[in-house]
């Protein structure tokens, strides 16, 4: 009967619209990957298929069943990039002047930086892993900007993308989302200040920004240049952050000072805490 082949055609078109969605993941290892796994699973649990992108060095990330995971192969062993991680972690707990501090975190970032920009270089650099992605047809990538190759292949595939982020160096996320940030209030990195300064303490908070950009510069300028080579055009960090469609944000008012946000960041502090049943 005709009617019933229209009723037919539409539920069957109705079910195409319910399935889930492909998901291209490209994380940041260590304590980041740990808090994006906890949503990995919850997207599975909803009918989405996922797909993590990673090195075959690495501490955490890990095949597991909710996942399809793709790896590739980098110039490190396991032992070099375990070393880097230690002495990095070490140096956050080491007391000393702001010039000393200032300085083992320069030199942190340096060794994690060309550790770093290396993964992401293999990465877009294996022609054959780039063509699997390319004929996936994914329909967004799920990344943590801190790193700016996921996005990178966001632009590459023309795809949108989410972000899931707690903060990235010298406040690019605020620059990218033109969010105000003004140095002479919001207090920095080292400052041990609040947002409640008096003028002396909005001077040092000015002065304490000054290094920030050269660090920035350091740290993200050859992922530009990387970017500008892979997609055959001129693009800043800046420009690649710009693109993202939203935003998920590990912060939350009550543990962190009130500042505008614009419409497509979204709070998501707490997201990765373990659930458990509170005595009474």
């Amino acid at each position: 009967h005709p009617g019933v082949t229209v009723r037919l055609v539409l539920l069957l078109s109705m079910l195409t619209l319910a399935t889930g969605g492909k998901l291209l993941v490209v994380p940041v290892d260590g304590s980041h990957w740990l808090s994006m796994r906890e949503v990995l699973d919850s997207l599975r649990q909803k009918g989405h298929e996922v797909i993590v992108v990673a090195p075959e060095v690495s501490l955490y990330i890990k095949p597991a069943k909710t996942f399809v995971m793709k790896t590739y192969p980098v110039p490190f062993t396991q032992e070099e990039m375990h070393h880097i991680f230690w002495r990095t972690s070490q140096d956050v707990f080491e007391e000393g002047s702001f010039l000393e501090r200032a300085f083992r975190t320069y030199e942190g970032v340096k060794n994690t930086s060309a550790m770093f920009l290396s993964t992401c270089t293999h990465l877009l650099n294996n022609k054959e892993l780039v063509r699997y992605l390319e004929e996936s047809k994914f329909d967004a990538v799920f990344t943590d900007p801190i790193l700016p190759c996921g996005q990178i292949l966001a632009e590459h595939l023309s795809v949108p993308s989410v972000f899931f982020l707690q903060q990235i160096p010298c406040g690019l996320e605020f620059e990218a989302t033109q969010c105000p940030n003004p140095p002479s209030y919001v207090p920095r990195v080292f400052t041990d200040l609040s947002d409640r300064m008096n003028f002396l303490q909005r001077v040092k908070n000015l002065i304490f920004e000054i290094p920030n950009y050269f660090l920035c510069d350091f740290v993200f300028q050859p992922y530009a240049k990387l970017a500008s080579e892979f997609l055959q055009r001129d693009v800043t960090v800046t420009d690649l952050l710009r693109q993202a469609s939203i935003w998920l944000v590990k912060l939350d008012f009550v543990l962190h000072y009130p500042r505008p946000l614009m419409p497509n960041m979204i709070m998501i502090s707490g997201v990765n805490c373990a659930y458990k049943k509170l005595t009474q």
